[in-house]
């Protein structure tokens, strides 16, 4: 017994002899402490992250002379030699990246809102706050150039595309049903709601060979990292309840959103143009939880929605309004993890699951859809010194879409798709110097719908134009899937495809910036099919083309008149398209040539106020008036909106926030819809394509409660 007690101590001695604590501190410029730095003994699992005061402390296995590793973001990886027997407390200094010190940024086609990044022109603030956006995060991107105001839709058009060709991705990963539940001319809202994301990145174009599936952009929004405090907040308002909660902990934190909306109060005090047997009513969530590990972080983000209402809605082809209801359940829920490992390498990976399902009712007749949609990731990155980073990974996608259409005799008719799209890519980044730097990258891509690939090449680069300007190129190859309406009746179909070129120049400096962008882009393989709408018995092939150019202008200034943050847009575009059942390449019903808006902000002391104006400009849009011999060859009037809010500081986490937008009325026509049939005297009738209500009308109170008095919930109004 007593040599067992001996050996056991003899042991317990031998472990504690070969563990070694390894203790410091990491600065930065000036001393200043960094934190979130990545500690660690190179190719061991020992290591840990920097506190808030630089300091850092683990405990180690390793033994004899090994390589300390420093990685942070924004700095220059740092790689000593230590002999773990001897190591003493240091501190460690970290040089500054030159590629993140004034070097010159890529910028050509993108948009970054939030994160910190130089190439920011919007913060999650402006998102949220642009006068009659109403916390929509879609309304507020139209603010910006390239972007088309389709108001009976609601939806992201850029450049000439659909809605369709904007892919939105969460954290990186796919969300493929990014809009609610609308019918027919009504437009619709983005699911997402700006209380859980730090910031977002909207491309307009020559996006990076990781993304995939987009015709025209795609929009990236990134959750929050970290929430610094424990926090409720209460919204009541004139369309519905909110109820937001954070909680945290030592190493990870959850933050749920909830809101109940019921359009029916509201519209039996304002009058609507469109006749509501069941007003808009929804109940839905969002909730992301984190974790952070030694080296990275951890999120789970999941959203519901379930959405009904029903419409009476005029139609010049029937005597009787048409009743149309729609009762929509979308689920979705994606993991990511994200964090660095070994000398300079960062991993990210995730997975996502959605689902939509739709039961509409079109007089007696009705249609049941529902899809289910995945998307697994992994993206590596391997940083080789400050000036070379290589980025590869791969992904796939799974879509599986069923429907069903079912009249009052009986009739029905069932289609649907299955597709599954592997993709894999690759993406190199130099910073040759401050003055320039080279992005390239190839995707490749493989649909089992289609029974083909692809292989999309992409470049960009930036040189430096002066202290504060530079210029961007971008070039880039870009192919996507026939979307659902198509694809669940046909599949011998060609990807469709199209090439975007990009030239780009941006000033930014002393609270000021300028964007000025020349585009173009050449489409091909677009679909084409010989009825009036896409059915079952249509003829398709890709044999429609297409191309889109102009130009976009951005000018923001924060410093000209205190307290006043204004930012204009511009933008001109040139574009036609023969697809569709188009009989000749003209410009699209979705499309306005001139687009312009100005937004301004003005904080008011004496008010404890900020007020808000945003105007809104479109010329008219084309449409095709079979009474005349010419295909499009019509306009609409143009399109004018003149919005107005105000958010009133009631105290420090107390806010009563009011808007309306069209102040002013504009009765604005986004089209025209004609009879299937001319009347006895030849002519076909129409009837004008308008907004559910000349205004509308938003008040709310909105409550933060937190532990430092302070926080409120103006950064989301």
């Amino acid at each position: 017994m007593k040599t067992t007690i001996t050996l056991l101590l003899f042991l317990v001695a031998v472990l504690a002899q070969a563990q070694t604590t390894i203790k410091g501190a990491v600065t930065g410029a000036k001393g200043k402490p960094v934190a979130m730095a990545n500690v660690f003994i190179d190719g061991t699992y020992d290591g840990a992250v920097t506190a808030e005061d630089g300091t850092f402390s683990f405990v180690t296995h390793a033994a004899g002379s090994q390589y300390l590793v420093i990685t942070a973001l924004g700095f220059e990886d740092l790689r000593i030699q230590v002999v773990v027997e001897q190591y003493t407390h240091k501190t460690f200094a970290l040089t500054e990246n030159a590629t993140q010190l004034n070097a010159v940024v890529i910028s050509a086609g993108s948009f970054s809102a939030g994160d910190n990044t130089k190439t920011t022109v919007l913060s999650p603030l402006d998102i949220v706050t642009t006068a009659g956006s109403a916390g929509n995060i879609i309304a507020a991107l139209q603010t910006l150039p390239g972007t088309q105001t389709v108001g009976e839709s609601g939806r992201l058009f850029v450049r000439g595309g659909e809605a369709d060709e904007t892919q939105t991705f969460v954290d990186g990963i796919r969300v493929a049903q990014p809009y609610g539940a609308s019918a027919n001319n009504i437009p619709t809202r983005g699911r997402f709601s700006p209380f859980l994301f730090k910031g977002m990145t909207f491309s307009t174009g020559g996006y990076s060979a990781e993304f995939g599936e987009a015709l025209s952009s795609v929009l990236l929004m990134n959750t929050i990292d970290e929430e610094p405090q424990e926090k409720t907040q209460i919204s009541l308002m004139t369309v519905g309840l909110g109820l937001a909660n954070t909680q945290k902990w030592e190493k990870s934190s959850l933050s749920v959103n909830t809101s109940y909306l019921n359009l029916q109060p509201y519209q039996w005090l304002v009058p609507q143009d469109v006749s509501w047997n069941k007003p808009y009513q929804s109940l839905s969530g969002e909730s992301v939880y984190r974790y952070k590990f030694n080296s990275g972080l951890f999120k789970f983000y999941a959203a519901f929605d379930h959405a009904d209402f029903s419409i009476n809605q005029q139609d010049v082809n029937f005597d009787d309004p048409v009743r149309t209801g729609i009762t929509n359940n979308n689920f979705y829920a994606n993991t990511s993890y994200k964090g660095m490992f070994g000398t300079q390498w960062t991993i990210q990976a995730g997975a996502a699951y959605g689902y939509s399902h739709n039961d509409i009712g079109i007089d007696h007749n009705s249609v049941n859809n529902g899809e289910h949609s995945s998307h697994l990731k992994l993206k590596l990155t391997k940083g080789f010194s400050r000036k070379i980073k290589l980025s590869f990974g791969a992904d796939y996608f799974i879509t599986d879409f069923t429907e069903k259409y079912t009249e009052t005799d009986n009739f029905s008719f069932t289609s649907g798709y299955y597709n599954g799209i592997s993709a894999a890519y690759t993406e190199a980044d130099f910073g040759f110097s401050k003055n320039f730097a080279l992005k390239t990258g190839v995707r490749a891509s493989y649909s089992s719908a289609l029974g083909q690939g692809y292989i999309d090449p992409r470049v960009a680069l930036a040189y430096r134009a002066g202290k504060k300007g530079q210029l961007s190129l971008a070039y880039g190859d870009f192919h996507q899937t026939p979307k659902a309406d198509y694809l669940k009746y046909f599949k011998d179909f060609d990807f469709e495809k199209t090439a975007h070129y990009i030239f780009n120049y941006m000033y930014n400096a002393d609270g000021k910036t300028f964007r000025a962008e020349l585009y173009f882009k050449d489409y091909k393989n677009l679909v084409k099919y010989n009825t009036q709408t896409p059915v079952y018995n249509s003829i398709y092939n890709n044999t429609g083309t297409g191309y889109a150019k102009g130009v976009d202008v951005l000018y923001r200034d924060s410093h000209l008149i205190k307290n006043v943050d204004y930012w204009i847009s511009y933008s001109y575009i040139d574009t036609q398209r023969d697809y569709k059942n188009y009989t000749s390449q003209v410009t699209p019903s979705y499309v306005a040539a001139h687009n312009f808006s100005v937004v301004t902000k003005y904080w008011v002391n004496s008010m404890r106020s900020q007020l808000g104006l945003t105007y809104s400009y479109n010329s008219g849009r084309p449409y095709n008036n079979p009474n005349t011999q010419y295909f499009m060859a019509e306009k609409t009037k143009s399109y004018n909106n003149l919005s107005f809010s105000w958010a009133y500081l009631v105290s420090q986490q107390k806010i009563l926030f009011f808007s309306v937008s069209n102040v002013l009325g504009y009765d604005n026509v986004f089209g025209y819809n004609y009879a299937n049939n001319p009347d006895a005297g030849g002519s076909y009738a129409r009837q004008a394509i308008t907004q559910p209500a000349s205004r509308f009308f938003f008040v709310g109170f909105f409550w933060t409660i937190s532990d430092d008095k302070q926080s409120n919930n103006l950064d989301n109004l």
